[in-house]
């Protein structure tokens, strides 16, 4: 993994916005709306900001689950 420092180096929010993209971030968050202890609202909110392409790459890939189920299908075969 290569670190760069960024002591003097000008950060533009071009700059944030294009590594954010490239590398997708995942906010979330909950949010109550209540009145005397009481919940009238309540909002769970999940955002994704990514590009298409990283999204296609990402989407590509295989899940944590679908490695799972190839492992147990695998260790059946030689059983």
């Amino acid at each position: 993994m290569q670190t760069e420092t960024l002591e003097n180096r000008d950060v533009s929010l071009l700059d944030i916005l294009d590594a954010v993209l490239d590398k997708g971030v995942v906010l979330q968050g909950d949010i109550t709306i209540s009145i005397a202890g009481i919940d009238l609202v309540y909002l769970d909110l999940r955002i994704l900001l990514s590009s298409v392409e990283t999204l296609m790459e990402a989407r590509e890939k295989p899940s944590v689950d679908e490695l799972e189920r190839q492992m147990d299908k695998s260790e059946r075969r030689v059983l």
